[in-house]
């Protein structure tokens, strides 16, 4: 019976020990669990109110909440008296070799966030990226995947495109039509203008403000070149482009104005 009593004494020595530091932890872990919850909670109000890509907001929350998890079993370990140097070492080498092991799609990750959070497009947008250009399909979290105009599918790893030059060509609503008439030097390059300027006047896709810009740019070898800038709306500038090239033509070949090819004078002598 002594030796029993012994025993019970010694058991109920730990349990007053360690019993009080279990039921801390556990208190500890249901009340971080809440605040956590809350946090987490705030954190996603923040991203909406901030108008953060709704396709990032989930993964950002769970990145949270891992975080915060991770953090809080660390304490409640530390409270029941376990050390944590040991589990720090474990998680820190396996860390490292499952970032090793996955280092190009935490980068293509880590891009995904960057392009998803600054939006230098999104979909339905024409871009031109590393040499590629298309209409923006969709922006996932390791790739963006481009339509382009032929109807075929690329698709560009998020971590080589966050880092790349990136030209956004339909951002903007409206757009300025660069173009070069060439007429020949014999033909009147006032008549030519005229006809040129009337045309955009007439177009009611063409912007008044700012003017449409028609004049002589350069002198050619074989042509006196007309620079034409006009502004029109994003989505009508290929088809601008197009009739314009289609109605200057018929209308310089009704006005007798000539839109010369390269030429070279060649010169013979016949020496006795």
């Amino acid at each position: 019976m002594e030796e029993i009593k012994k025993h019970w004494d010694q058991l109920s020595e730990v349990i007053l020990e360690y019993g009080l530091q279990v039921l801390g932890a556990i208190a500890v872990l249901i009340i971080g669990r809440i605040i956590i919850k809350a946090i987490v909670s705030r954190f996603v109000k923040t991203l909406k109110k901030r108008e953060v890509d709704p396709t990032i907001i989930p993964t950002l929350k769970g990145v949270a909440n891992v975080a915060l998890m991770a953090a809080l079993i660390f304490a409640v370990i530390g409270i029941v008296g376990i050390p944590t140097s040991g589990f720090i070492a474990v998680f820190g080498a396996a860390g490292l070799a499952i970032g090793l092991a996955l280092q190009g799609s935490l980068s293509n990750f880590a891009g995904g966030i960057l392009i998803l959070t600054l939006k230098p497009f999104k979909a339905g947008d024409f871009v031109e990226v590393n040499g590629q250009s298309g209409t923006v399909h969709a922006v996932t979290i390791i790739n963006t995947v481009l339509r382009t105009v032929d109807n075929k599918i690329i698709y560009l790893a998020n971590g080589a495109v966050a880092g790349a030059n990136i030209t956004n060509v339909t951002h903007e609503p409206k757009r300025r039509w660069d173009k070069v008439f060439g007429i020949g030097y014999e033909d009147d390059f006032e008549k030519a203008k005229k006809i040129i300027a009337d045309m955009l006047d007439a177009d009611p896709r063409v912007h008044k403000d700012p003017a449409p810009f028609v004049r002589v740019g350069n002198l050619g070898d074989s042509s006196v070149d007309i620079t034409v800038r006009a502004w029109v709306d994003t989505a009508e500038l290929w088809n601008l482009n197009f009739d314009m090239i289609e109605k200057v033509k018929k209308e310089f070949d009704a006005q007798g104005i000539s839109i010369p090819f390269p030429q070279r004078d060649v010169h013979i002598y016949n020496e006795k």
